[in-house]
C-alpha cells in the first residue's frame, strides 16, 4: 500500500514538474546534445541546405584540430583573457564601494544637513561658471549638476540613497547602456573627448616644458614600481609560507599570477633599455625567491590548501597592478614623440590599442555597483563588531584592522565572486562587442562568444561553431570543478 502511494505521489510530482521538464528538454537538453553531435560533422549552411545536394559527412575530431590550429582562436582567447584582467580591479572597486556604503553617511542633525546643502549649492554654481569659462560642453554642466543632486540626496537620505544610485545601472537594459557609452566614446562630440582634450593639452605643455629626459626618468620610476610590486608580492608569499599560513597550492597559483605579466608583456616594452632592465630584474627576483623558498621550505609544513584564497587575491591584485604600470611606462615612453605633434584624445572604440581598455573601463563602471557590491555589503554586515573593538583596543590602524579582521571574514565571498566573475568573463563579451565595436577594430574586441556567433550565424559554419562552444564549455567546466573542490569549503566555513 505504501509503495503504491509513493508511486502515485511521484507521478503527481512529475506531473506538476512536467512543464519545466519539457521546456528544459526542448530548449536546453536537446540543443546541447544536437550541438555535440554537430561538432563532429562538416555541417555548413552554405553547402548543406535545401538548395544543394551536398551530403553531410562525419569528420570526427577534425573541427577540434582545425580550431586548435587556428590563429584566430588563440587571438580571440587572448582577447577574452585580456578583458578578464579587469576582474581584480572591478572587485576592488566593488569592495571599496561596499566599505564606503556600509557606513552611516547621513548627517547627524537637520542643521548639519541644511548646512551641507547650503555649502554645496554655491560650489555647483561656481563649478558650472568655471566650466563655461573653459568652453566645456553642456553635457559637462549636466554631469556637474547630477553630482550635486547626488550629494544633496546623500546628505539628506544617507547611505540608502547612495546604495540605490550605485545599483541603478543594474536596472537598465544592457544594450541601452552600451549605446549610451558608445555616444560617450564618440571621438568628435562625446563628453569623454570634450573633458579629456583640455587636460591632454595641459599635459602636452608640461611634457614640452620638462623635456624628453625628464619624462624618461618618470618612465624608469614606473618600471621600478612594477618590479618592486613583483618583489613585494613574492616576499609576502615567503613570509606567509614561513609563518605556515600558506600551503603549496596557494603558493603555486599566487606566484604564477605574479610572474605572468613580466613574461607575457615583455614584448610590449617599446624602450629597449627598459625592457632589458625588466628582464634582468625579473630573473634576479625569481632567483632570490627560489633560493629563499628552498632555504625555508623545510620548516613550512602546513595544509596544501591553507591561505589559498588570500594568495589568489593578492596575486591577481598585483598582476593587475603590474599590467597597469607596464602600460603606463609605454605611454610615458611615447609621450615626448606625441607631444611634438600635439597630444589629442584617442579615437577610443575605433582605435586598435584603445578599444579594449575603453570597454574594460565601462565594465569597471558597471561592476562597482553590481551584485558584487551587494554581496560585499551583506558580508560586511556579518563582521563581528567585537573583533573590531578588540583591534581598536590593541591600537591597530585602519589598514591593520581591515587586513587582519575584516578581510579574512570576506575571503569566502571574495573567492565566490572571483570564480563567478571568471566564468562570466569566459562566456561573455558578445552583447558589448556586437553593439559597440562589431568585434573590431581588426578583431581586437572579438571574444570567444562573439567568435561563436560569427562562425555559426554570420559564416554559417555550424559544426565549427559547435566545436568552439564545446571547447569553451570544457574550460568553464574546469573552473567549475575548481570551485567545487575549493569554493564550497571557503564559502561554507
Amino acid at each position: 500500500m505504501n509503495k503504491k502511494r509513493n508511486r502515485i505521489n511521484t507521478l503527481k510530482g512529475l506531473l506538476f514538474l512536467s512543464p519545466n521538464i519539457i521546456g528544459f528538454s526542448i530548449f536546453t537538453l536537446f540543443p546541447l546534445g544536437f550541438s555535440l553531435i554537430m561538432a563532429f560533422s562538416n555541417w555548413n549552411l552554405s553547402q548543406h541546405n535545401m538548395f544543394t545536394d551536398e551530403p553531410l559527412k562525419w569528420v570526427l575530431l577534425q573541427n577540434f584540430k582545425d580550431l586548435l590550429g587556428s590563429e584566430d582562436f588563440w587571438r580571440y582567447l587572448g582577447n577574452t583573457l585580456f578583458f578578464m584582467i579587469g576582474i581584480p580591479i572591478s572587485m576592488a572597486g566593488s569592495l571599496g564601494a561596499a566599505l564606503l556604503l556600509n557606513q552611516d553617511l547621513k548627517s547627524p542633525s537637520k542643521r548639519a544637513r541644511s548646512k551641507g546643502i547650503l555649502y554645496v549649492l554655491p560650489l555647483i554654481a561656481f563649478s558650472s561658471l568655471l566650466f563655461l569659462g573653459f568652453g566645456m560642453s553642456i553635457m559637462v554642466l549636466i554631469v556637474t549638476g547630477i553630482f550635486g543632486v547626488i550629494y544633496i540626496g546623500g546628505v539628506s537620505g544617507g547611505s540608502t540613497v547612495y546604495r540605490t544610485i550605485f545599483y541603478t545601472p543594474n536596472f537598465t537594459a544592457g544594450v541601452a547602456t552600451f549605446i549610451l557609452w558608445k555616444k560617450i566614446y564618440n571621438p568628435q562630440t562625446g563628453p569623454l573627448t570634450t573633458i579629456t582634450q583640455p587636460i591632454l593639452e595641459g599635459v602636452n605643455a608640461v611634457v614640452l616644458f620638462l623635456g624628453k629626459d625628464t619624462i624618461y626618468i618618470f618612465m624608469y620610476v614606473v618600471v621600478v614600481l612594477a618590479i618592486g610590486s613583483l618583489y613585494w608580492g613574492l616576499n609576502t608569499f615567503l613570509k606567509w609560507r614561513s609563518e605556515k599560513d600558506l600551503g603549496y597550492i596557494g603558493l603555486i597559483i599566487g606566484v604564477s599570477a605574479l610572474i605572468l605579466p613580466s613574461f607575457f608583456v615583455l614584448h610590449w616594452f617599446s624602450h629597449p633599455i627598459a625592457s632589458q632592465i625588466m628582464q634582468i630584474s625579473v630573473i634576479a627576483t625569481i632567483v632570490y625567491f627560489v633560493s629563499q623558498f628552498i632555504a625555508k621550505s623545510s620548516d613550512c609544513i602546513c595544509h596544501p590548501e591553507k591561505g589559498m584564497g588570500n594568495a589568489i587575491m593578492l596575486g591577481l591584485g598585483i598582476m593587475a597592478l603590474q599590467f597597469l604600470l607596464i602600460g603606463l611606462s609605454n605611454v610615458l615612453y611615447k609621450l615626448p614623440e606625441m607631444s611634438l605633434v600635439g597630444i589629442s584624445s584617442p579615437s577610443w572604440l575605433t582605435d586598435y590599442h584603445w578599444a579594449k581598455p575603453s570597454l574594460m573601463f565601462m565594465g569597471f563602471w558597471a561592476a562597482i555597483g553590481s551584485n558584487s557590491m551587494l554581496l560585499y555589503l551583506a558580508a560586511l554586515s556579518n563582521v563581528s563588531p567585537e573583533l573590531s573593538e578588540a583591534a581598536d583596543i590593541d591600537g591597530a590602524t585602519k589598514f591593520q584592522k581591515f587586513w587582519n579582521v575584516t578581510w579574512p571574514q570576506l575571503a569566502p565571498v571574495t573567492f565566490f565572486i572571483f570564480i563567478m566573475a571568471v566564468i562570466n568573463g569566459m562566456q561573455g563579451g558578445f552583447e558589448v562587442a556586437k553593439t559597440m565595436t562589431g568585434g573590431g577594430p581588426a578583431g581586437s574586441t572579438t571574444t570567444l562568444e562573439y567568435f561563436i556567433y560569427e562562425e555559426g550565424f554570420a559564416s554559417g559554419r555550424l559544426a565549427f561553431a559547435s566545436a568552439i562552444s564545446w571547447i569553451l564549455f570544457a574550460m568553464i567546466f574546469a573552473l567549475t570543478l575548481f570551485n567545487w573542490r575549493f569554493g564550497n569549503r571557503y564559502v561554507n566555513d
